[in-house]
């Protein structure tokens, strides 16, 4: 299986902004500990090697991948959140693979789940809840002009960046969807919007609920 041979990798400055096209390798990342282990995968602290800047790396297994059958959605995944500039999104840099794994190199959230933070504290005070509901409310609208659904928002793909603001991650459910509406049912069970419930077509307002 041949992945994603027409895309183009980035090369971040420490700044974090892109500067030139490179193929990346594991050689030019050092590996930190984990920090979250996913249905295909690990995510582990990563700082790349020249400029020592700091990043999560998504490690995806593609026998895994292969035997689910979401080779498709991964390569969507992809294309959309690398596009994708919003503070209180959450970046891609890039991504490359070899024969047994994908990688994908991400902005690192330092503060972790949103959702790991709720229970610490059980609720949040109003300030905080709507400053959370503010960030989370921008990005959305961000989204949804450019025509992309995330469809699957909920507090474990909600990260907390350096100062606790607020990033929407994990876009592997997320579609670009300039016209037609859709009808897959995806997501999470417990967050599952009434549209996709009731098996009826659905747009950007399923993120909403």
């Amino acid at each position: 299986m041949v992945f994603f041979l027409n895309f183009s990798l980035f090369h971040f400055r420490e700044d974090s902004s892109v500067s030139e096209i490179k193929r990346w390798t594991l050689n030019d990342f050092d590996i930190g500990r984990a920090l979250g282990k996913g249905k295909f995968g690990h995510v582990y602290l990563a700082r790349e090697r020249k400029s020592g800047f700091i990043v999560a790396l998504k490690v995806l297994y593609r026998a895994e991948l292969e035997s689910a059958n979401v080779e498709k959605q991964l390569r969507r995944e992809i294309e959309i959140q690398s596009h994708l500039r919003h503070i209180n999104i959450l970046r891609l840099y890039g991504y490359f693979y070899d024969e047994k794994r994908v990688y994908l190199i991400l902005e690192y959230a330092p503060n972790g789940e949103l959702y790991k933070k709720l229970r610490a504290v059980t609720k949040f005070t109003e300030d905080v809840a709507a400053q959370y509901i503010q960030q989370m409310a921008h990005a959305l609208l961000y989204l949804h002009s450019k025509h992309v659904i995330h469809r699957d928002i909920k507090p474990e793909n909600l990260l907390l960046g350096l100062r606790g603001e607020l990033k929407i991650a994990d876009f592997g459910w997320s579609v670009h969807a300039p016209e037609a509406r859709r009808q897959t049912l995806c997501g999470t069970l417990d967050y599952l919007p009434p549209e996709m419930v009731e098996g009826r077509e659905h747009g950007r307002h399923v993120d909403v609920w």
